[in-house]
């Protein structure tokens, strides 16, 4: 099944790229998606400890399912005042 990961701000930058099409095995779920992020972007390495993780719009926990078709989104955190 195919899901598109969506790479913001500092995610973006180590990344080289806005989005990506993941390919992963039928009934992946978050953790699978994750581990071939780990796997084919290592300069996200630092970021992992602070990333937040979005399914079609919300905030899902590592052990979340995924569909084919879903938008998974990397959020790093937001500094600012």
């Amino acid at each position: 099944m195919t899901v598109t990961v969506l790479f913001f701000a500092q995610a973006r930058e180590r990344a080289g790229r806005a989005s990506v099409a993941l390919e992963l095995p039928e009934g992946s779920g978050v953790s699978e998606a994750l581990a071939a992020l780990r796997r084919d972007y290592p300069a996200l390495e630092p970021l992992w400890p602070h990333l937040a993780v979005a399914v079609d719009g919300c905030l899902a926990p590592a052990g979340g399912t995924l569909a084919p078709g879903a938008e998974l989104a990397l959020l790093p955190p937001v500094s600012g005042g």
